[in-house]
């Protein structure tokens, strides 16, 4: 027996009644799960309704020691969380994975409960004052993706509750089970009404976006999936946070050492098996050190084991969902046939019962190629290769997205200057992908708007009300 048996049973999910959900390690069944229809949804939400005046009116102080003990019950259970998402999700439970996700679940609920936000005086010269006060809007619908289940519903309802409003959540119908039992931890702290958790397919989330007692839509997903969820708030004017597809840039400055940035650089683009949004997608190396680059990052990929995710001794699992593999191997297979040089991978187990793709690098590719300029959102990475930095940068710039980049070199000033010619919600410099609770991320072009984290994330989720005498 998995420790998570007990929590696929406290969700209802142990049981012989609905639809399967399968191990995209094994193809085995993890779980059942009740989609929920639109009458399911309206009473959730006039639940939501009915509890936020209450839940606003416990204060800041009251609500941070709630969401403190909520993050109390998570790592409580954390093994068990762990291990179903390792199992729903594929991820490994070690590195930067399954059990990652779960602390990180904890901490982001701590970081959040702990930021304070005062009324801001924005005038007081002896003639005028005027104060910006944030006050809770209402109703927030989390919709979240399969990628990061967990981490990312927390990312969407930590600042809501600490800003006194409810949160109805849809979770991908691909990684329904783990917010489910995420949800269920969360409520044994918080109070009655004030989360739920409605699982369903696309006309559950079309049906909150269009709800008229919804105020605002967090959102994490495909730019495509955006753009619906945004045409579909319009009539009810929500206020939306959107986070979108990214096809995230690495610019390497000519004098890096190749082996000292390795494997950051690996982790910063197959961190998940590359299933992350701010993940590194295509890799723009200056010529004087593409060799040694792309021997380096081969060495490390080499030795980094993949397999199901229970294992211990795994830390890349497979792709969620047949979809993705598809769109990965597709990819790939039309990169080779395109001329472009294999390092590494690119030679999948097609008949395996798990969605494995072997972490893949691919060098002398044409900068135009389907696996530079579409997000495979997978673990294959382009290598190109660039002569001048304007060259590069004009490369990372050319697509209509823009959700983060980094830079790879020794002179961090020259760095940051490259840096701010990128065009994209963040630019990290020697890494790629770090978050932090505390440091607003966004993105830049197609790939959303809306900050989330830290101080200026909370005040996306509460209704700014100025106050001028």
């Amino acid at each position: 027996m998995t420790a998570d048996s007990a929590l696929l049973d406290a969700i209802g999910a142990a049981g012989t009644e609905g639809r399967e959900v399968l191990d995209p390690a094994t193809g085995e069944v993890v779980g059942r799960v009740q989609n929920a229809n639109i009458e399911d949804l309206e009473a959730a939400v006039a639940a939501a309704k009915k509890a936020q005046p209450d839940w606003a009116a416990l204060g800041h102080s009251r609500r941070s020691e709630i969401l403190h003990a909520a993050a109390d019950s998570i790592e409580a259970n954390a093994e068990a969380l762990a291990v179903l998402l390792s199992r729903e999700q594929g991820k490994p439970l070690n590195g930067p994975n399954a059990r990652f996700e779960v602390n990180a679940c904890a901490m982001w609920l701590r970081a959040n409960a702990d930021f304070e936000l005062e009324p801001e005086t924005v005038v007081d010269d002896g003639e005028a004052f005027a104060q910006i006060h944030y006050r809770p809007l209402g109703v927030v619908g989390a919709i979240g993706p399969w990628n990061w289940p967990m981490m990312i519903t927390i990312w969407q309802i930590a600042p809501a509750l600490r800003m006194g409003n409810t949160v109805v959540i849809k979770p991908s119908s691909s990684t329904p089970l783990s917010v489910l039992a995420l949800g269920k931890v969360l409520n044994s702290a918080l109070p009655e009404d004030v989360l739920h958790v409605v699982t369903g397919r696309r006309d559950v989330g079309e049906a909150i976006s269009k709800h008229p007692d919804i105020a605002k839509i967090m959102f994490t997903g495909s730019t495509a999936a955006g753009m619906t969820i945004a045409k579909d708030s319009a009539d009810t004017v929500k206020r939306l946070t959107l986070e979108l597809g990214g096809n995230d840039a690495g610019i390497v400055l000519p004098d890096v050492d190749a082996k000292a940035i390795a494997e950051d650089l690996f982790w910063g683009a197959f961190i998940n098996t590359g299933q992350t949004c701010a993940a590194l997608k295509r890799l723009y190396v200056h010529e004087d050190v593409y060799d040694a680059v792309c021997e380096a990052l081969t060495e490390v990929a080499a030795k980094v084991p993949m397999g199901v995710g229970l294992d211990e001794d795994n830390v890349l699992g497979p792709l969620q969902n047949k979809a993705q593999f598809d769109i990965v191997d597709g990819l790939v297979e039309e990169a080779k046939a395109s001329g472009a040089r294999v390092l590494l991978g690119g030679n999948p187990d097609r008949e395996a019962a798990g969605y494995f793709y072997p972490a893949t690098l691919v060098a002398d590719i044409d900068p135009q190629n389907a696996l530079v300029v579409e997000e495979q959102f997978g673990p294959a990475l382009p290598i190109i290769k660039y002569s001048t930095l304007d060259e590069a940068i004009d490369a990372a710039n050319s697509l209509d997205v823009g959700l983060g980049s980094s830079v790879w070199s020794t002179d961090r000033d020259a760095a940051i200057e490259v840096a701010a010619r990128l065009e994209a919600g963040t630019t990290w410099i020697n890494g790629h992908g770090g978050v932090d609770p505390r440091v607003p991320f966004g993105g830049a072009k197609r790939s959303g708007y809306g900050l989330e984290f830290g101080v200026a994330g909370l005040k996306q989720l509460g209704q700014p009300h100025v106050i001028s005498a």
